[in-house]
């Protein structure tokens, strides 16, 4: 049933962005944008992710991540953009436009915090969009279900200040237009064996599944 219910999904609802894609080939588009932040973090994560969509999904997929600045016109053919990273993010006017216009014509972008880029990260998304808040998603949103189950939210791998993961997200008209992992560095828990001894098979497992759900979340619409 969960391979059916993919193939329903990806040919249906992710159809206007393969179109611009040209394919049917899901792919993720990491943003390089502007600060001194290291958006290039986690070099491993997305094409393991992508590699497991295709294992686990079923999932036709590119083997590579793609890149892509917040303000080239190439953003609007991914239908899910990725950023991480440990220091500041800045973003030009340019780029609020555009990922004002991304989000709103219906692209979703997915914040991943690896520890130190909350607070630049949270006043540039004001930008972006200034009359929505981050809201914390309940355990029982269908980002916890979906295809895999997380009874109790967004799962920890990694321990920063310490208190629980959390997962906030942005709605416009209805849908969410920004997920943020925060407390948790989900991209380190997606990196390949041995990047981060500390983190156990478990843990990597925990992070690989809620990333495939986000994935699903975000082509289900």
């Amino acid at each position: 049933m969960k391979r059916f219910f993919f193939w329903v999904l990806i040919l249906g609802l992710f159809a206007p962005f393969a179109r611009a894609q040209s394919s049917l080939q899901f792919t993720i588009a990491r943003l390089k944008y502007a600060g001194g932040g290291d958006w290039y973090s986690n070099a491993t994560s997305l094409p393991n992710l992508l590699r497991e969509l295709r294992t686990r999904v079923h999932m036709e997929t590119d083997r590579e991540e793609s890149i892509v600045e917040p303000s080239d016109p190439n953003l609007f053919s991914f239908p899910l953009v990725y950023m991480n990273g440990h220091g500041t993010v800045r973003f030009s006017e340019a780029d609020v436009v555009s990922l004002r216009e991304y989000v709103r014509r219906g692209g979703v972008l997915w914040a991943d915090d690896n520890y130190g880029m909350d607070e630049s990260f949270r006043k540039e998304l004001l930008r972006v969009l200034p009359d929505h808040s981050l809201v914390e998603l309940s355990f029982d949103h269908p980002i916890y279900s979906i295809y895999y189950t997380f009874d109790n939210g967004c799962p920890k791998i990694h321990e920063h200040d310490g208190g629980p993961a959390r997962l906030y997200g942005i709605y416009l008209d209805g849908r969410i237009a920004v997920l943020y992992t925060f407390n948790t560095d989900i991209g380190d828990g997606l990196e390949s064996e041995g990047v981060h001894p500390e983190d156990s098979l478990e843990i990597r497992e925990q992070a690989m599944r809620m990333a495939i759900n986000i994935v699903l979340f975000v082509l289900a619409g």
